[in-house]
């Protein structure tokens, strides 16, 4: 029995001896990395970067909003210009509508006085400021009806011209680009047998 108890001592001994051995080299290497700066800055560079990668993600998101705004913002002022551009179109068509009327209804005598050459220029300067803000007129005498350009104003029976063609402008219409700015006032042609 004494033999087992050697055994069981010896045995406890090294268990013992084993597990001081692991503990010191645990705490070795903990030293060891405490004593090793390389490990130490390594640890410390794998944190920046991943702060850094951070912050750069963000800082990217919020550039692509601040750019998603800037050009909502520059439409949204676009329109704006638009519309109150429109308006002011809008008021500036009747006083050329009324030089249109006065210089059709000009007697022959008044033509060529210097009164005349200055209402003449005047007429000009507003054709060019329309061209210069993208207005130009419609063309609808001889023209098919369309209810996108024309407003019809009143239909005429006649023979002379197919259904449904604008047979004489009431008041001109405009188109501001692609859009219609004020539409043409037309009387349409139909047929007695329509």
């Amino acid at each position: 029995m004494d033999n087992e108890r050697d055994k069981s001592v010896a045995a406890e001994a090294l268990e013992a001896e084993v597990a001081e051995n692991v503990e010191s080299t645990e705490g070795l290497a903990a030293k060891q990395e405490e004593d090793d700066p390389l490990a130490t800055l390594q640890s410390e560079l794998e944190k920046a970067q991943a702060q850094a990668a951070e912050y750069l993600d963000g800082w990217q998101r919020a550039r692509a909003e601040f750019a998603n705004l800037k050009k909502r913002v520059e439409a949204e002022r676009e329109e704006i210009r638009s519309r109150s551009n429109e308006e002011l179109l809008l008021k500036i068509l009747p006083v050329v509508d009324d030089f249109e009327r006065a210089f059709q209804e000009l007697p022959p005598e008044m033509e060529d006085t210097a009164w005349m050459n200055g209402i003449t220029m005047i007429m000009k300067k507003l054709q060019k400021l329309l061209e210069s803000e993208n207005v130009a007129p419609l063309e609808a005498a001889g023209k098919p009806f369309d209810p996108q350009w024309h407003q019809a104003m009143m239909q005429e029976e006649t023979e002379d011209y197919p259904d449904g063609i604008c047979i004489e402008e009431i008041q001109r219409g405009y188109r501001l680009g692609d859009r219609v700015l004020r539409p043409a006032l037309v009387k349409v042609a139909c047929n007695s047998g329509s």
